[in-house]
């Protein structure tokens, strides 16, 4: 079973990457880290930008294994490091698809009624659009 863990550094997501180690120890795990940026840019205006975003999605991959090896001991579990730039609900939802996950963990940062509706939720998009079954980890 491939197990996804959508990764952005923040404390939920440190906590689904706590909980897919401990209850997922014996899967294959990917740690996908989502480089976010803005829509609304041109082509060319891509284009001019996208080393940038490979410098972006390089330091993202070496900050994901600095806090990994500070938030779980990684002996023994076998895991995989991934990093992608966009919109981080689609990413994982793509990714989830192109590489025939099973199971998708994402950390939540738990908002709900207005709040919720005024800033969207990655997760819960995540939640509407995935292929496969996704746990929410507060």
């Amino acid at each position: 079973m491939k197990v996804l863990v959508a990764y952005d550094g923040s404390a939920p997501a440190q906590k689904a990457v706590e909980y897919a180690f401990d209850e997922y120890a014996d899967e294959e795990i990917i740690l996908l880290r989502v480089v976010e940026f803005a829509d609304g840019y041109t082509e060319a205006s891509i284009r001019a930008i996208q080393d940038l975003l490979d410098d972006r999605e390089e330091e993202a991959a070496a900050r994901l294994r600095e806090d990994l090896m500070e938030l779980v001991d990684t002996s023994g579990v076998d895991f995989q490091m991934d990093v992608a730039s966009g919109d981080p609900a689609r990413e994982v939802v793509e990714y989830a698809e192109e590489n025939d996950v099973d199971h998708i963990l994402v950390g939540s940062h738990g908002r709900q009624g207005v709040s919720r509706i005024l800033l969207g939720s990655v997760a819960e998009r995540i939640v509407r659009r995935a292929p496969v079954s996704v746990t929410l980890v507060r």
